[in-house]
């Protein structure tokens, strides 16, 4: 963001800034999306669960991304989640779609995410094809030059920036804010160092709390919150004490629920979304099932309700 408000009708600078506050006072919320048993979007439960991760306070709210299943999604689904999120947030919670696949299928989202009012949007990594840093600045380029909406790009997989391409990346009008899902501290340090004052940047690694400490080190102390998803009383506990320098709090919390919730996550490829949507329905959250490729495992629900259960117990919380 490198415009100032005098300069800016496209109102890049303003969504700026609510992104900084908000993340400032609230977990990133990644919702779930609602289905029905049969697998079709359950635009009706999603609203009710939506409005509840809403009503908790997040710092913005990111409909339709990895942990909303936005790669099984089609572009009328798609159009609902985004639309429902806006009417939800009615203005108080800046909404950040996911947008994604190659560049020309991102901007056909990219469009449909502005005509629902989302605020800004995240470009998720492309499919499948590496390529070399020109290439990903390239496709940043095209998709920034088909929408008006602020974009964050989000570096994982086979995304990775180096600081010269942080940097022409920066330059973009439009471009705001980088999420990391890497984790490699080293290389994000270079990259917040080539980056202008104002740009944004987001912990984006998977159970981000585990990582939260280390990330601010780097001067990147917000993140994204997949317990939010299921458990805002934990990722608010966890928010806070981070905040205050509650050390003790925040060893407790990934000691005996956190640490324990990546070891059940890793048991399986793929429960990055279908441990958090069965936490979900295990706390009766109107979500419904994963969609394919993704995969419940009934298995683990005894010792995912077990943990669940202690990890609201430190917060005061019933399951």
């Amino acid at each position: 963001m490198r415009v100032s408000p005098d300069t800016d009708p496209s109102g890049t600078a303003a969504v700026a800034r609510r992104l900084k506050d908000g993340m400032a006072n609230g977990v990133l919320s990644f919702p779930l999306t609602a289905f029905h048993e049969d697998g079709s979007l359950d635009p009706d439960g999603f609203r009710a669960y939506v409005a509840e991760r809403l009503a908790t306070g997040p710092g913005a709210v990111f409909p339709a991304c990895g942990t909303g299943e936005f790669f099984s999604l089609d572009e009328d689904e798609y159009r609902r989640v985004v639309t429902i999120t806006v009417e939800e947030s009615a203005g108080r919670t800046p909404v950040v779609a996911g947008i994604g696949y190659g560049w020309a299928q991102a901007t056909r989202f990219a469009r449909i995410a502005e005509q629902a009012g989302a605020d800004a949007l995240l470009v998720l990594p492309h499919y499948l094809v590496a390529a070399p840093q020109d290439g990903l600045v390239a496709q940043l380029e095209a998709v920034a030059a088909r929408t008006p909406l602020p974009l964050i790009t989000y570096q994982r997989g086979q995304v990775t920036y180096t600081a010269g391409s942080l940097r022409r990346i920066a330059a973009l009008p439009n471009v705001i804010g980088l999420k990391d899902g890497h984790s490699d501290l080293d290389r994000l340090q270079r990259l917040t160092f080539a980056a202008p004052e104002d740009f944004l940047f987001f912990n984006g690694a998977a159970t981000a709390e585990i990582q939260a400490r280390a990330y601010a080190t780097v001067g990147v102390p917000a993140y994204s919150s997949a317990v939010h998803a299921f458990a805002p009383e934990i990722a608010g506990a966890c928010f806070t004490a981070l905040r205050q320098g509650d050390h003790g709090t925040v060893d407790t919390l990934l000691r005996d629920f956190y640490v324990p919730f990546v070891e059940l996550r890793d048991r399986v490829p793929g429960y990055g979304v279908s441990l958090v949507k069965a936490a979900a329905r295990l706390r009766g959250r109107p979500v419904g099932p994963v969609r394919a490729p993704h995969r419940p495992h009934p298995a683990d629900l005894t010792d995912l309700r077990t943990l669940l259960t202690a990890g609201l117990d430190l917060v005061g919380a019933d399951l």
